[in-house]
């Protein structure tokens, strides 16, 4: 059985907030460890381009006539999170607070989204 494209975007978008998650709780562990991995704990782009593909893959998934408002305000906080993570803005604030925040809304309103189309029906096939 194919997933239909909502389904996938949903998956999609809930795989790269673990993504996420993972690239801003465990790499400044692994670069705290290891020299090869501290090249990577600060490079900016990864946090452009995980934006770049979180947001239109978020507006493509969540986007729909009578969505809710929770998963379209949660989806909105999140990529907007994410934004002000990767600008440092407020100042203060970890920018890694700022991202998991951000990645954790976005997965919560994709999860939301996914049981609301399926109604918590998974496919096995």
């Amino acid at each position: 059985m194919k997933a239909n494209p909502p389904h996938v975007l949903d998956a999609s978008a809930i795989g790269l907030s673990a993504l996420c998650l993972a690239h801003c709780l465990a790499l400044p562990i692994l670069a705290a460890s290891s020299p090869a991995f501290s090249a990577w704990a600060g490079t900016e782009w990864v946090h452009a381009v995980v934006i770049l593909v979180a947001a239109p893959l978020s507006a493509l998934a969540l986007w729909h006539p009578g969505q809710s408002r929770l998963v379209i305000g949660l989806g909105i906080a999140g990529v907007l999170l994410l934004g002000l993570g990767l600008a440092h803005w407020p100042p203060g604030i970890g920018e890694t607070a700022l991202t998991v925040a951000g990645s954790l809304a976005l997965a919560g309103a994709h999860l939301r989204n996914w049981i609301g189309k399926h109604g918590g029906k998974h496919s096995h096939g």
